[in-house]
């Protein structure tokens, strides 16, 4: 599927407020626009919509990511603790992951977040290992939880 088919995920993000769906939607294009040949993994999670961009087509090369709850979207570092976060902007104690909280575009810190991507995504590429079938720009339904803990559809 290629990343104009957004069918899924919008069935997916249909529990969602408006803006909270505006943002992600948006995010999306951000992430798609700096980086086309990258894949973009999606899980309907029980808690949360999660989507990221693999230079594969595996979770684990995943090196930005967007979770998606009721109020709000983490735009997240997978790895994130191996990139330096100058201006301190990410939040997060866990031993790899960073995220920053978006609640609209208004708020989220464009220029800075493009200097971490970079760094992220040099980070993904230089722990790659050798593949088999390269796939480049693709959307990839990665798993559909049967059983969700978030907002009902409105």
């Amino acid at each position: 599927m290629s990343k104009e088919d957004v069918c899924d995920l919008v069935k997916f993000m249909l529990p969602y407020p408006d803006h909270v769906k505006a943002a992600a939607l948006w995010l999306r294009d951000f992430v798609w626009e700096l980086y086309p040949d990258t894949n973009e993994l999606i899980y309907d999670n029980y808690n949360a919509v999660a989507f990221g961009w693999s230079p594969t087509d595996k979770a684990g090369d995943v090196f930005c990511s967007i979770a998606i709850f009721k109020d709000h979207v983490n735009f997240g570092f997978n790895r994130g603790s191996e990139i330096p976060d100058r201006k301190k902007i990410l939040s997060g104690d866990a031993s790899l992951y960073r995220y920053i909280k978006v609640k609209n575009k208004d708020d989220f810190p464009e220029e800075d977040i493009k200097q971490l991507l970079a760094m992220a995504y040099e980070n993904a590429i230089s722990r790659l290992k050798p593949q088999k079938k390269v796939i480049k720009g693709e959307t990839i339904v990665k798993s559909i939880s049967p059983v969700k803990r978030r907002p009902e559809i409105f």
